[in-house]
C-alpha cells in the first residue's frame, strides 16, 4: 500500500572512507595500459610504413619487414612475397586484437573497479559497457586472449620451416589450456548466473 523509502545511507567512518578512496591508486595503472596503447599505435604505423615501402620496392623496407616476423628464406628476397604479405598482415591483426584488449582492461577495468564513466545516453557508449561487470570482464577478456593466442599459432604454422618442433607441440598445447581456461570461466560464469536467478 505505501511505497518504502530506501534506507539514508550512514556516513562511511574514516577507515571505511579511506579504504574506499584506496581504488583510485589503481589510475595510474590504467593511465600507464593507456600509455602502452600509444606505444602500439606507433609500431602497428612503423609495420604499416614499412609494407608500403616494401610493396613500391624498397629494400631497406623489406629487409626490416622479414626481419620482425623472423621470417627466413633460402635465398635473399628482393620483393614482397605472399607468405611475408600474410605473415606482416597477421601481425597487424595481432596488434589490433591486443589493442582492443587493452580497451577492455582500460574502460571495463575502470568502471567495475573504480570510478562510473556516466556514458549512458552516449551515441558511442560500446554495447558491452552497459551491462560489464567483473565476471562478464573475465569472460570477455578470456575471448580476446584465445583470439590473439590464435593469431600467434597461424603465424607459427606459416612459418613452421624457421621453427622447431617443440616450439609448434608447445604453443599449440599452450593455446589449448587457454581455450580450456575460458569455457572453464564461461561455464562457471554461467553455474553463478543462473544460481543468482534461481536465488531471487
Amino acid at each position: 500500500m505505501f511505497n518504502k523509502q530506501p534506507a539514508p545511507q550512514g556516513k562511511l567512518s574514516p577507515l571505511s572512507s579511506f579504504i574506499f578512496a584506496s581504488r583510485w591508486l589503481q589510475l595510474p595503472l590504467y593511465l600507464g595500459l593507456i600509455a602502452a596503447q600509444a606505444v602500439y599505435v606507433f609500431h602497428f604505423w612503423v609495420e604499416l610504413v614499412h609494407l608500403l615501402e616494401a610493396a613500391f620496392g624498397s629494400q631497406t623496407a623489406l629487409q626490416a619487414l622479414v626481419s620482425s616476423i623472423g621470417y627466413k628464406a633460402d635465398a635473399p628476397l628482393t620483393a614482397l612475397n605472399e607468405t611475408v604479405i600474410m605473415l606482416v598482415v597477421l601481425a597487424l591483426i595481432d596488434v589490433v586484437m591486443i589493442s582492443n584488449l587493452l580497451i577492455m582492461v582500460i574502460v571495463g577495468g575502470y568502471e567495475t573497479f573504480v570510478s562510473r564513466l556516466n556514458l549512458e545516453g552516449h551515441p558511442d557508449q560500446p554495447e558491452w559497457l552497459s551491462h560489464v561487470n567483473a565476471s562478464v570482464l573475465k569472460v570477455k577478456l578470456g575471448t580476446a586472449i584465445i583470439g590473439i593466442s590464435s593469431i600467434h599459432l597461424l603465424k607459427t604454422f606459416i612459418n613452421a620451416a624457421n621453427y622447431d618442433e617443440k616450439v609448434l607441440m608447445w604453443q599449440t598445447i599452450i593455446h589449448m589450456a587457454f581455450l580450456l581456461s575460458a569455457i572453464a570461466i564461461a561455464y562457471a560464469d554461467r553455474l553463478m548466473s543462473h544460481h543468482d536467478k534461481s536465488g531471487h
